[in-house]
Parts: structure tokens; C-alpha cells; sequence
């Protein structure tokens, strides 16, 4: 089933699910936002009178109406049957303390006769034949389980009737029956009869669904089960309304010095759903960020996204301390950096957010020092010596790494070996290509300047140690004969005198949005030197569409070739260094426009539509609305 676009992100801690525009759940992840995805389908409807079943999320005669509770991560979804005149307010959340994810409805007769409702569950869970999906509906619940996990579906209100094995015979007649309480089937349905309802009268339903790993006997997990039966989902719910306030609230990191138009609005409105979709995808145990809640499961158009880059971390790292994320961002540098790095120094490609080794398919040099240079970004922020000293080792052991990597600038080839015996070659930050890259080189000068300037914050360290300060002195004298190579290599191979730009690597000489950090973050060149004016106007001349949004390179086939949010707010990022106002404006307008209807950035954007064209709610693209957003219009303290 098809199902790319997740239109909204709810959890707490460990439970995450997201939603359609419509209202349908798409996915459910328990313990992690990256593991374990176990839907395949979880549709609802109602069988109203003697019609047939009615779905919630896909009907022709259904309006929808969606919006998060004001500044929570709390879901409603406002259905009209207007065939039937129902008006069904679905409320979705989970709770803060209770791994449970809470489907509250309202169903409310606008008709002037009378609704008979039976509300209808099929459910069909991910399986394989490694580990098989069994229905069982018994004690009043449908519980639907694996080798590993359970996943089971209650309300406080009885279960009418259910069908655990061929529910798809029946299902679209509204009809419910099977003799059997267990069976070898990934989908099942249940029941529930709703009393009639009389013009204007109203009702509501709870729907809990609850996850956990499959350890516990049966009477054990009915007992989990009789307790979640027992909340109040009125005081559950106002508690999380109240935690996520309160949450956004103590994250209002940018003073912004905003007029009140409704572009101001939207600006507000994308800047708090970035606060809040945070903590949605990052890691509580490790600090580990995912790039984005998954879209693709069946690698139909990508690699998958519920992955932790350290690269792509670093960046968002950046703007969470922006936000008053400090502790978070502390937490991905001291466990999970720790963790993910191997014994070399080099962190891989991807990672899940608990630290273990994700599926790669190569190596990215500016993984490694993108994280050197994090360290030392997230230091200059909070300004506390011992987080330096606490990660100390981990970025030595970096920098030693990138030293082997290069050789010696001036010996860079294209020959192909494994990292740590010389390759100089990596895949590009876009992961597509291999080459000596431009943005790749800035990222280990910048990791060099960056451990330079942690050796002379940490010098006090190494005063009675005089072994220690004769190392470190012929490593910094290393390191700026390194760097000193870098640029040197760089001006003579990737600047191409004919073009009057820098190039992306000497193998493909394509113009980069990438190229751009060079300056920005990596502070390699300035902002007005000649050479960058021009590689700038060769991109405006290559890479900006007719809508004013970037794509990132020459050429660029993947879903499309559709403008980045990413590439357009890395030239807004650009225009501000050379306090270019008014074209910087410009390309966070265009980001702003075409977000998503709750606030989420996307990775992509369609020009003929204006709107997000591909995974919904990316954590990079979001990092960097909020250091725009902060350098554009947050007032000065």
C-alpha cells in the first residue's frame, strides 16, 4: 500500500504514529521512531442505518477539517458525512505517561432523523514468514501478535463482534462475523454497536491501541490491558495539552521581531511545530535524531529516512540549541557519538537512533567531520568546558582519522581503496556520487580549525602533563599544514577558470548548492571573495527555478528535480553573510509559502503545485528554517 506522505506526527517518548490529511492512521512506532513500524492498515468506518461500511478517512461524501490542538502535538481531525449529515470528531494523542496511543470520537447527529452507528476496526498488521501475524479476540479485545510483539486493540465499551480469519469477504457491507477467537491471519476486524443516535444528540468512543514486546504470559498482558481500561482519557488528555504547552513554551529560544501579518503567522506557526516535532524524532535513551518519520518502507523511491546521519544531526543539533535543546544536543554528542563511533575514529554513513549501524551502501568523509565541528559549534553555545573535556578523546580519535584519510592533499586520486588506508575519494553530501568533493574537503578543514580551537580552550588541561602538550603541539602544527593544503588543493582542481565557478568535484565538475558550505558552516572562505561571488551568480544561473525555490545540483533526477527547502535556505543563509536582506527574504518566503497545512517543512517542493512534494516534516530542513529564522528576525539579546 502506498502511503508517502504523513501529514502529521503525534507520540510521547517511545509511541509516534502519523496520519493522513484524512485522518487515517499510516504508521505506529513502538519502542523507537525508528523501530518497529507494524501497520500495513488501520482503517475505520461506520455502518450507518442499512448502508454499507463508511470509511472515516476515504469516502466521497466525506469533508475533513484537520488541526492540532493549539500548540500541542494533539491531533483532531473533524469528518462530515453529508450524505448522512454525522459529523465525527476524531482526537488523537498519547499520553505522556502511558505507552498508548488514544483515539478519542465524537460522533454528533446533524440530521433531522435518527442514526443507527455500528463503528467498525480492520486492522492488518506487517508480517513475513519469519514472523508471522496471529489474530486472537478474546477478554474483549482484539490482540494481534508476533514472534516479538503484540499489538492490541480495546476499547472501555464491548466488542459487538469480530472476524479474525477472510475479513475482507464481508468488511465492505458494514458485516462483522466469524465463529472463530484465533486465527493465521494478518488482518482481523471488530465491532462495536453504538446506541442510536437522535437528531442533535451526541456521543463519544475511545479507541486504545497498545504495543509491547511479546514477554509476558497472556494474563499478564490482559492485566497491562485492564489497567489502560481504567484511565481517564478526560484528564490524560488534558495533561498532555498541558505537557506540550508547556514543553513549546520553555523552547521559545528566539525573541522574534515580527510585525502581526498573516505571513508573520504562518512563520510562528512553522517555528512552533518545529518545537514540537523535535522530541518526536529524537532518541531519549541515546540523543540519536532521525532524519524524518519513514515514508518508504519498500525502498520504492529512496534508501528510507528513520535513519540517524550524524551530518544531518549536526545541523539540527545546531538549531536545538537555538531552542533551549541543550541537554538534547549534549546527549547526541556524549552517548550516542560515543556509541556510533568505531574504533578508527570514523563514524559510518547512518545509524538507527540507538547507536547501531543502519543500513549504508558507502562512505561520506563529512560524516566524521561534521561531528568534530558540532562539538565545537555546540561549545561555543553553552560555553561549558567540561563537555569538552567529555568528548575530548572521541574528536581526536576524529581528526586522526580524517589525517590518514587524506594522506596528503596534494596525492588526491580516484583510486578506490577502504577508508583509513588513504582513499580520498567519498560519496558526495548527497550520498549519490563518488569523488573528491569540494564540500567534503571544507568539512575536514573545518574539523581541523574546529579541533585547533578545542586544543586552546582545553590547554589548562595539560599543564602538569608536558608528554601531552608536546603532542598536541605537533599536532596543531599538523593540522594547519593540513588545512593550509586543503584550500591550496582546492583552488587549484575545483575552481574552473572558463566557468568562473568553484565545481563540485573534478570528476563531474557540476555546479552544487553544497559548494555553499565552504562559507557556510565551514567558514573555509569568505562570504565576498571573488571567487564565491561568482560561484554564486553561476548558481542563480543553474540551480534557481522560476518559482524561486533552488534544486540542489545540475541535473538533479531524484523524485523529480523539484526545488530543496534545504538548497533554498542554504543561499538564504549565504545572503544574509553578505548582508544581502532582501534576497534572503525572498528565499525564506519561499519556504515559508510552500509548507505544509500543519507547519511541517518538506524536503522537497512541486512548482506547479507550491506544496510539499516529498517526505513531510524533515528535521534538516526544519534546522535550517530556525537558523534563517533566528539570523532574519530574532531580536538581538
Amino acid at each position: 500500500m502506498e502511503k508517502y506522505f504523513n501529514d502529521a506526527v503525534i507520540g510521547n517518548k517511545n509511541v509516534k504514529a502519523s496520519f493522513s490529511r484524512k485522518g487515517e492512521l499510516l504508521r505506529l512506532f513502538y519502542p523507537n521512531q525508528d523501530f518497529k513500524q507494524f501497520i500495513d492498515f488501520w482503517h475505520t468506518g461506520v455502518k450507518i442505518n442499512d448502508s454499507g461500511l463508511i470509511y472515516l478517512h476515504d469516502d466521497v461524501n466525506n469533508l475533513y477539517n484537520q488541526y492540532y490542538t493549539e500548540n500541542t502535538n494533539v491531533l483532531n481531525t473533524e469528518i462530515v458525512n453529508t450524505y448522512f449529515k454525522l459529523k465525527i470528531i476524531q482526537t488523537d494523542f498519547a499520553p505522556m505517561n502511558h505507552n498508548v496511543l488514544i483515539k478519542k470520537y465524537k460522533f454528533i447527529n446533524q440530521n433531522n432523523i435518527d442514526l443507527n452507528l455500528n463503528y467498525i476496526i480492520h486492522s492488518k498488521l506487517l508480517t513475513n514468514e519469519n514472523n508471522q501475524v496471529t489474530g486472537y479476540c478474546k477478554d474483549n479485545s482484539l490482540l494481534q501478535y508476533t514472534h516479538d510483539y503484540n499489538f492490541c486493540t480495546f476499547s472501555k465499551d464491548k466488542i459487538a463482534s469480530s472476524q479474525i480469519n477472510n475479513t475482507k469477504a464481508n468488511i465492505a457491507e458494514g458485516h462483522v462475523y466469524d465463529k472463530d477467537y484465533v486465527g493465521m491471519s494478518e488482518d482481523s476486524s471488530i465491532s462495536y454497536e453504538l446506541k442510536t443516535l437522535k437528531p442533535k444528540e451526541e456521543l463519544e468512543l475511545v479507541i486504545f491501541i497498545y504495543v509491547d514486546k511479546n514477554e509476558k504470559s497472556m494474563d499478564a498482558f490482559n492485566k497491562d490491558i485492564d489497567g489502560l481500561r481504567k484511565i481517564d482519557v478526560k484528564e490524560e488528555l488534558d495533561n498532555t495539552i498541558k505537557y506540550w504547552k508547556k514543553y513549546l513554551k520553555d523552547h521559545d529560544g528566539i525573541e522574534l521581531d515580527l510585525p502581526q501579518t498573516p505571513k508573520s503567522e504562518r512563520i510562528q506557526e512553522i517555528y512552533k511545530r518545529t518545537i514540537l516535532l523535535y522530541p518526536l524524532l529524537t532518541n531519549y535513551e541515546t540523543g540519536g535524531i532521525s532524519a524524518a518519520i519513514e515514508v518508504d518502507e519498500g525502498l520504492e523511491h529512496c534508501g528510507r529516512y528513520a535513519y540517524c546521519w550524524p551530518r544531518d544531526a549536526v545541523f539540527i543539533t545546531k538549531a536545538m540549541d537555538i531552542l533551549k535543546m541543550e541537554k538534547d544536543t549534549e546527549k547526541f554528542y556524549k552517548t550516542f557519538c560515543k556509541n556510533a563511533q568505531s574504533k578508527s575514529g570514523m563514524w559510518e554513513q547512518r545509524f538507527y537512533t540507538d547507536g547501531r549501524l543502519a543500513p549504508c551502501w558507502g562512505y561520506q568523509i563529512d560524516e566524521t567531520a561534521s561531528v568534530v565541528c558540532g562539538v565545537y559549534d555546540h561549545f561555543t553555545r553553552v560555553n561549558d568546558k567540561k563537555f569538552l573535556k567529555d568528548n575530548f578523546k572521541m574528536c581526536e580519535k576524529a581528526v586522526k582519522f580524517l589525517e590518514r584519510y587524506l594522506v596528503g592533499v596534494e596525492g588526491l586520486t580516484k583510486e578506490n581503496d577502504l577508508p583509513g588506508t588513504g582513499m580520498p575519494a567519498s560519496y558526495d553530501l548527497w550520498e549519490m556520487y563518488e569523488g573528491v568533493h569540494l564540500y567534503s574537503l571544507a568539512s575536514i578543514f573545518s574539523a581541523f580549525d574546529s579541533m585547533l580551537k578545542i586544543y586552546k580552550e582545553m590547554k589548562d588541561e595539560f599543564t602538569d602533563n608536558r608528554l601531552k602538550q608536546e603532542t598536541i603541539a605537533k599536532q596543531k602544527n599538523s593540522l594547519e599544514k593540513r588545512m593550509v593544503e586543503i584550500k591550496e588543493f582546492i583552488l587549484k582542481n575545483l575552481y574552473d577558470e572558463n566557468k568562473k565557478s568553484f565545481i563540485r568535484s573534478a570528476e563531474d565538475e557540476i555546479i552544487d548548492i553544497s559548494m555553499l558550505g565552504a562559507v557556510y558552516p565551514f567558514n573555509m572562505f569568505t562570504a565576498k571573495e571573488k571567487k564565491i561571488l561568482n560561484t554564486v551568480e553561476r548558481i542563480n544561473l543553474t540551480l534557481r527555478t522560476y518559482t524561486g525555490g533552488y534544486q540542489r545540483f545540475e541535473n538533479d533526477h531524484y523524485m523529480g528535480g523539484k526545488p530543496w527547502v534545504i538548497a533554498t535556505l542554504w543561499m538564504a543563509l549565504y545572503y544574509i553573510e553578505i548582508n544581502d536582506t532582501k534576497k534572503a527574504k525572498e528565499c525564506f518566503d519561499f519556504v515559508v509559502n510552500t509548507a505544509g497545512k500543519h507547519g511541517f517543512l518538506a524536503e522537497q517542493v512541486d512548482n506547479s503545485t507550491m506544496k510539499p512534494a516529498w517526505v513531510i516534516g524533515l528535521a534538516w530542513s526544519h534546522a535550517m528554517f530556525i537558523l534563517v529564522l533566528e539570523k532574519l528576525y530574532g531580536k538581538e539579546k
